[in-house]
């Protein structure tokens, strides 16, 4: 009788936690609700990259963004629309996250990241650029402005990644990741809970964080193949080579929120000292995504720098 119901109790538990798993979104589906209509799909490398081209479609030396952990190119949706008027606007979904969705391996580090901008800018005939990347996007940048120097006129890093992390709050996907037990789990189950507390640490004002916001997120994250790939950046975590942050030599200008709770501002202070050619701007009441919290002080900072 005990047998029987350690059974039945064992049934029990995997059937609640069947159906507590989210299930992975078509592609397909998510263009429907997601997709631009100014957005195309570049095939680079056999990965189908999600892409808007905006803005002074004749200007030759266009802002490439480049989003950060989790988010897509919607992150950067008021920044361009304050700035197109002025500039040509290149901004795409990364591989690993939004509809571009995982490279084949699976696999990824700065190198990755390089040679796929390599190709990216060359689909677009872009020769010569001013390249600017948020968080993790803001390490691809400067490693990228490090290997390809010719193709990166100016840089600008917003609460970027690349010093090693001393007290900061640091990302929850990263601490749940470093759970055995847990990050396996994590390529089933996505609580919405997780993402809707990983969105309020990034933003000092907490009323940004809208119910549109934190299931986009989450809807991203279910995209076929991202949560494996997130996973996998969660578990071999890209780390930056901060040594080769002082052979930068394109201006640079630096934004930081004095309130990131992820990347301190203090960072913002450790790459003015390593780029000789830099400026920063610190913004208060801003969090770990200043583009969106700030987007007009950002877009006139921005204009300021790249006249």
């Amino acid at each position: 009788m005990i047998k029987c119901f350690k059974i039945f109790a064992f049934l029990l538990a995997g059937t609640f936690l069947l159906s507590s798993c989210d299930a992975d979104i078509p592609v397909a589906t998510l263009k429907v609700k997601y997709q631009k209509s100014n957005s195309e799909f570049i095939d680079i490398d056999g990965m189908p990259v999600h892409t808007i081209v905006e803005g002074k479609l004749d200007d030759s030396l266009p802002i490439v963004f480049i989003h950060g952990t989790s988010a897509s190119l919607h992150t950067w949706d008021t920044l361009s629309s304050l700035l197109k008027t002025n500039k040509k606007i290149i901004r795409f979904d990364l591989p690993a996250f939004g509809l571009t969705g995982p490279n084949r391996l699976n696999q990824y580090n700065f190198n990755f990241y390089n040679q796929f901008l390599d190709e990216f800018l060359s689909k677009l005939n872009v020769t010569k650029c001013i390249v600017a990347g948020n968080s993790l996007g803001g390490s691809i940048a400067w490693n990228y402005a490090i290997a390809s120097p010719d193709k990166v006129k100016q840089l600008i890093l917003l609460d970027a990644s690349g010093y090693p992390k001393k007290d900061e709050k640091g990302s929850l996907g990263f601490k749940l990741a470093a759970i055995p037990v847990l990050n396996q789990a994590l390529k089933h189950i996505s609580p919405i809970s997780l993402i809707r507390k990983s969105l309020e640490d990034a933003f000092y004002n907490k009323a940004l964080v809208t119910e549109k916001m934190v299931q986009q997120y989450h809807d991203m994250l279910l995209r076929e193949g991202n949560r494996a790939a997130v996973l996998e950046l969660f578990q071999h975590p890209m780390k930056a080579d901060a040594t080769k942050i002082k052979t930068i030599t394109q201006p640079t200008l630096i934004i930081w929120g004095k309130q990131d709770q992820l990347i301190s501002y203090t960072n913002a202070s450790l790459f003015k000292q390593d780029i000789q050619d830099s400026r920063v701007l610190v913004l208060d009441k801003v969090g770990h995504i200043p583009m969106e919290e700030a987007p007009n002080q950002v877009a006139t900072a921005i204009l300021e720098f790249i006249k």
